[in-house]
């Protein structure tokens, strides 16, 4: 499980260097294969490639009506080794896509990551506060 937040800067090339709390587990699980894809909320999404593996296969299954969401998904994703430095390339489209320039916000998010413009979260998260709990999470305590 991939969790925790990491603070990093993009290299002129688009390169990200993974963070090293999860690059051994990355580097086991999946030996440094990842998928990159877009998401709609204006990040990136990084998958292990055993699990976007899995994923894929449900996406491409979906019904024509979702012909959409398969373009943004699977149309959108570029399959990235990890380097011997640990980093990994973003492509211009995918760098475009999330507004990513310089810093970035990795997020773990159990079997993935979330890559945001750090701005662009910042915002994203005020928003998600000022907009308070949804109704989803009436009943959900620490």
């Amino acid at each position: 499980m991939f969790q925790g937040a990491s603070s990093l800067n993009l290299d002129a090339k688009g390169r990200m260097t993974v963070p090293s709390k999860h690059r051994d587990a990355l580097t086991v699980q999946c030996e440094g294969r990842v998928t990159l894809t877009k998401h709609p909320h204006g990040c990136l999404l990084l998958f292990p490639r055993p699990v976007w593996e899995n994923h894929r296969e449900q996406i491409a299954a979906w019904p024509m009506s979702a012909r959409a969401w398969q373009r943004i998904f699977l149309g959108n994703a570029c399959d990235v080794d990890m380097d011997s430095a640990g980093r990994i390339l973003i492509s211009p489209e995918l760098r475009q896509a999330a507004g990513l320039t310089r810093d970035v916000m990795v997020l773990g998010m159990g079997s993935h990551f979330e890559i945001w413009d750090a701005a662009k979260l910042a915002e994203s998260e005020a928003q998600a506060i000022a907009g308070g709990m949804p109704d989803a999470l009436s009943n959900f305590s620490f």
